[in-house]
């Protein structure tokens, strides 16, 4: 995109179009701004493109922050034209108090110990299906994995995160279970 291909955009927004999607109608008030938000996103991703260094980030981290800052930028000016109060940035300046902050901490870090604790494939299809937010067609497609596999492990991948994820909540029992 940064050389100005137009086929290095239709490929950008084939691979990332669902997460900039999923993003956007999580962050933008009403569905009829999802749209326009999305765009306004690849628009700004082409703008931005000789800025990704491959060395700071992923693809994906990249777009998901254009993707991010482009958002709040859009909330910020439909609570000026609106007269709503502006939405934080942060929990801290949400007036979470720093409890809630380090909980919320804690269990981002339980649940990145679980993910990794996954096979490779399953950690591979469910990045590609809950980061990049792509449907397992699509993970099908990119891997060349068969749907059926692509769906497999993101069914044991899930069912063994949860397991995981139960076992690391209980409580303990003086060492024994």
């Amino acid at each position: 995109m940064a050389a100005g291909d137009a086929a290095a955009v239709q490929e950008c927004i084939d691979q990332y179009g669902g997460l900039v999607y999923t993003l956007a109608r999580r962050m933008c008030p009403a569905g009829a701004e999802v749209d326009d938000a999305v765009q306004e996103v690849f628009i700004e991703l082409w703008r931005k493109a000789e800025r990704y260094d491959p060395g700071i980030a992923e693809e994906a981290v990249f777009v998901a922050m254009v993707t991010r800052r482009r958002l709040i930028d859009l909330q910020r000016r439909l609570a000026r034209h609106s007269g709503q109060e502006e939405l934080p940035e942060s929990l801290d300046s949400a007036g979470e108090g720093a409890e809630a902050a380090v909980e919320l901490r804690d269990s981002a870090a339980v649940a990145e110990r679980a993910f990794r604790e996954l096979r490779p494939e399953q950690q591979k299809i469910l990045r590609l299906a809950v980061w990049d937010g792509l449907s397992h067609q699509r993970i099908s497609a990119v891997t060349g994995l068969p749907l059926g596999t692509v769906k497999t492990h993101a069914r044991r991948g899930l069912h063994r995160l949860r397991e995981l994820l139960q076992t690391s909540q209980s409580p303990a029992s003086g060492g024994a279970s």
